[in-house]
């Protein structure tokens, strides 16, 4: 498996987790930490990688930050295109 190399600038906000997991992490080693799916969290976070320029990036984060799940890096320019289309929509429909 391809390991890749990322620095997280900035955590801007938790969609999901689990509030008992921060808790609880202290006693797990790496490879324990890492297969409790449910402590992992959604989060937004402004994220550089490799040597490329940060972006905006939603995605799945291990415990420890060492694993990720599948996600969606955007630029600024497509984050606040899809802040104007979530202001649009009328939630209350769906």
């Amino acid at each position: 498996m391809a390991s890749f190399n990322f620095e997280i600038v900035a955590r801007l906000g938790e969609l999901s987790g689990n509030p008992d997991a921060e808790a609880n992490l202290r006693e797990l080693s790496d490879e324990e930490a890492a297969a409790k799916k449910d402590w992992w969290s959604k989060e937004l976070t402004y994220t550089r990688w490799g040597e490329r320029d940060a972006k905006f990036d939603l995605r799945s984060w291990g415990p420890r930050y060492e694993k990720t799940g599948k996600g969606l890096t955007l630029t600024k320019d497509e984050l606040m295109k899809l802040k104007d289309i979530l202001n649009e929509i009328d939630f209350d429909k769906y």
